[in-house]
């Protein structure tokens, strides 16, 4: 079943329902009992902000985010009372140190199971975006134990999978996540600095239009975070692991999962939802209208209502 939700605001001037991205990025754990913590694992340190409590929700970022990019859906949801929280930075992200090489989807899943292992934390609801929602599957594949539910905000599936194997097909199919890679392949180290460069010089928007259904009503938080989290290299290890990636092994997921989109995904296409609905025993799908590649940025409090009601 697929739910499409319009971007229009429910009457009432209580409601922030259809508000587009209504919170900005925050830098600031203790704002939800948060404690950091580093755990050593086999990719090298990688640095958690936790917080005891039953039912514990584990969220994993995407290539241009870290911990911070679900404060959003933090202050949309008043911090999820009472439940564990476990927010991560994967090694090469965030605060946490880049490992010897780029981790795989392996090597991601293998730092998220150390890292519950050494937090106890027992199962998890997982949520993940963008290349956390994909690392969020396997792990449910690998590991089905330790997940009660996913929860995917505009995950990288399929068509993302497609497109890193066939990428001359793909300028046609997806072509920003096609562009996107040959420009970071050319760049290389420099792509990083080129983002900075666009930053101080006031294109920023222009080169993140794309990404984001109204860049031009975002925080500045938001776009900050967005150049700041960026990791040139990790993008194209990410693009590079899903290439040879078996997307049928998907059907091994038994845990319930709710995919959310948006309609205005560059990096995804509507029909992913589909080939999710295809591909998992037990899933729900939701379509999100005004709503780029970070559900749970533009749309939080819908992300919240989808995940967390």
């Amino acid at each position: 079943m697929t739910v499409t939700e319009t971007g229009a605001a429910p009457q009432g001037p209580a409601s922030e329902r259809g508000r587009y991205a209504p919170h900005p990025v925050v830098d600031d754990p203790a704002r939800w009992g948060l404690t950091t913590v580093t755990v050593t694992t086999s990719a090298g340190p990688t640095v958690v902000r936790h917080r005891p409590g039953v039912r514990p929700v584990l969220f994993l970022h995407g290539v241009a985010g870290s911990w911070t990019t679900w404060t959003p859906v933090l202050t949309a949801a008043a911090g999820l009372p009472g439940r564990g929280l476990v927010l991560v930075d994967l090694p090469g992200w965030g605060s946490s140190p880049a490992p010897a090489r780029p981790l795989d989807v392996d090597g991601s899943a293998a730092v998220l199971g150390e890292v519950l292992d050494a937090l106890g934390t027992g199962p998890v609801d997982v949520v993940g975006h963008s290349m956390g929602a994909f690392v969020s599957l396997h792990l449910a594949v690998t590991d089905p134990a330790r997940v009660r539910s996913l929860g995917l905000a505009s995950g990288t599936t399929v068509a993302t999978t497609d497109a890193a194997r066939h990428p001359v097909r793909a300028l046609r199919t997806l072509p920003a996540f096609t562009l996107l890679r040959a420009g970071i392949a050319v760049t290389r180290g420099a792509a990083h600095g080129l983002l900075r460069g666009a930053a101080r010089t006031g294109v920023l928007p222009l080169l993140a239009a794309p990404v984001f259904a109204a860049v031009r009503r975002l925080d500045r938080s938001v776009l900050d975070a967005f150049v700041d989290e960026f990791r040139p290299a990790g993008f194209l290890g990410a693009a590079r692991s899903a290439a040879c990636y078996d997307t049928r092994r998907w059907a091994a997921v038994t845990c319930p999962v709710v995919a959310i989109a948006g309609r205005q995904d560059v990096f995804a296409r509507v029909e992913d939802l589909d080939a999710l609905r295809s591909t998992l025993p037990d899933v729900r799908t939701v379509l999100l209208e005004a709503c780029g590649h970070f559900a749970h940025v533009e749309r939080p409090d819908a992300v919240v209502r989808e995940l967390f009601s």
